[in-house]
């Protein structure tokens, strides 16, 4: 629906690609039905794509829709037992992949693999077929978890969860012809398939880096003269460098949304003050819920960037406020909503929300979904996420979280990332232990950063270790694998150095 909207609507408008020789969204459209009628002839029950960031992701999300059966995007990053494991579990299906990747996968029973160039051939011959009358109600899209804790699990979005995200996020044809977004975070992430929906029914130009590289992140969105772009924590900062090294402010850029995980405020402040023409937008969102349930928006990040209210400028800090279309909770262990300042687990409820799972729903009776993350509202509805819920520690029966011990290394001048996580202790339990990447050229000696630490919060939250690092461990979407730092700093190595 939503690309036969666009394509009936704005049919000329490039959709995919250069503004020079891209795929208008008639041509998408019609190509998608020709998908569709690959798909059909293969008589499979998922149609996937194992690969890097191109046209072909759009392509084959409209097509699997089109076909009647669910799309899905599987990490191709994984090591090969892992990624056979995760692909076998979406067959009987057709995926599409490169050569490299279809040799690990040639043995897993139940595929059908095309290389892109042999989809194009086939998009080329086939017989279109009359169009299939897609159920709301079926499933569109699986996407799996990260797995970082065990075998990745495949969240199920329906059809209406992600019309209804659509539907009350964005205004149909509200782009400029200018327009045009660079989706750089990888296709197996929510945030790709929302930037696919998102940009259809908005009708902006979706431009693609098949992988993150800073500096090719900045040519392409000046060559392309991008004006929206979504990233990961991790990449901010490093954007920043790289616009730093080729000498622009990107003009051409508007609106700079992030999210996806934890974002150093100090890394907003440096945005904001080197890209004062840009809104930028942090987006709290969740796979299960078919992407964003909080926005802390342009004017918001203005507010609390120019204020000299500590309670507004913590704002920054935020996810900003629930959609006006969802319910959001904080609720004690018993399931009780808890009051602005209390921590607890976030609750979210609404048409967008799947909450489901291969096999099973976490939905609770009356369709709260339990996000497992932690976070508490202010008195003005701002919501601030603390972090997973696992991860907190638990220190002498205290409550730590890590987050906001991350958040006070990181406003130490030599600190540019901060990663917190609990290590056992014989007489507490448990207690906090960080590692830290220093900025270039600086020295932290441990007991500097612990004292640090210790004068903003108190002596609980006060790291046992502080080791420093060249790199803390990150998932390919930016976020901190923490549990591959608990194991780490389980054995600390040298815990002063100088940052090369």
């Amino acid at each position: 629906m939503l690309l036969e909207l666009a394509a009936e609507g704005m049919p000329d408008r490039i959709a995919v690609g250069s503004s020079a020789d891209g795929v208008s969204y008639r041509q998408l459209f019609e190509r998608a039905r020709r998908g569709a009628a690959v798909v059909r002839a293969h008589g499979v029950e998922r149609v996937g794509l194992v690969g890097t960031n191109s046209p072909t992701v759009p392509l084959l999300l409209y097509a699997g829709a089109l076909a009647g059966v669910p799309f899905t995007a599987v990490n191709y990053r994984l090591a090969d037992e892992r990624l056979r494991s995760v692909i076998g579990r979406v067959a009987p299906a057709l995926i599409v992949t490169d050569e490299a990747t279809r040799a690990r996968i040639r043995d897993v029973r139940g595929l059908e693999l095309l290389a892109g160039g042999e989809l194009e051939a086939r998009l080329e011959r086939v017989e279109r077929g009359a169009d299939l009358e897609v159920d709301a109600d079926a499933v569109a899209l699986w996407l799996f978890t990260s797995g970082t804790t065990g075998e990745p699990k495949a969240a199920l979005l329906r059809h209406r969860h992600l019309v209804s995200y659509v539907l009350s996020t964005v205004e149909f044809m509200c782009a400029g012809e200018d327009e045009a977004t660079l989706v750089s975070v990888p296709p197996y992430h929510v945030a790709g398939m929302a930037a696919v929906l998102s940009s259809t029914y908005a009708g902006r130009r979706i431009v693609y880096l098949p992988q993150f590289d800073p500096d090719d992140w900045v040519r392409l969105a000046t060559e392309e003269a991008v004006t929206h772009a979504m990233v990961v924590p991790t990449m901010l900062g490093r954007l920043l460098d790289a616009m730093a090294r080729h000498g622009t402010t990107l003009p051409s850029l508007r609106h700079l949304s992030y999210g996806g995980g934890r974002m150093p405020v100090t890394v907003v402040e440096r945005a904001m003050a080197r890209l004062p023409h840009v809104g930028f937008v942090n987006a709290y969102g969740l796979t299960e819920a078919s992407s964003t349930v909080a926005v802390l928006g342009p004017d918001d990040h203005r507010t609390a960037f120019g204020s000299d209210d500590p309670a507004v400028r913590k704002r920054l800090g935020s996810v900003g406020r629930p959609l006006p279309t969802l319910e959001l909770e904080i609720r004690d262990p018993l399931g009780g909503a808890l009051p602005p300042g209390e921590t607890g687990e976030i609750h979210v409820r609404g048409e967008q929300i799947s909450g489901e799972y291969l096999g099973r729903s976490v939905l609770t009776p009356d369709g709260w979904f339990p996000t497992s993350d932690s976070g508490h509202l202010d008195d003005a509805g701002f919501l601030f996420v603390e972090g997973r819920l696992d991860d907190v520690i638990v220190r002498g029966g205290e409550n730590v979280s890590p987050g906001e011990i991350e958040d006070v290394l990181l406003e130490h001048p030599a600190v540019a990332e901060a990663g917190v996580t609990g290590i056992p202790d014989d007489e507490w339990g448990e207690v906090a232990a960080a590692a830290v990447v220093l900025v270039p050229g600086a020295t932290a000696p441990e007991a500097e950063l612990q004292a640090w630490v210790r004068e903003r919060l108190r002596s609980s939250r006060t790291p046992a270790v502080v080791d420093v690092r060249p790199a803390l461990p990150y998932n390919e979407t930016g976020k901190l694998l923490r549990r591959v730092l608990k194991d780490e700093l389980g054995r600390p190595g040298t815990s002063e150095l100088t940052a090369t």
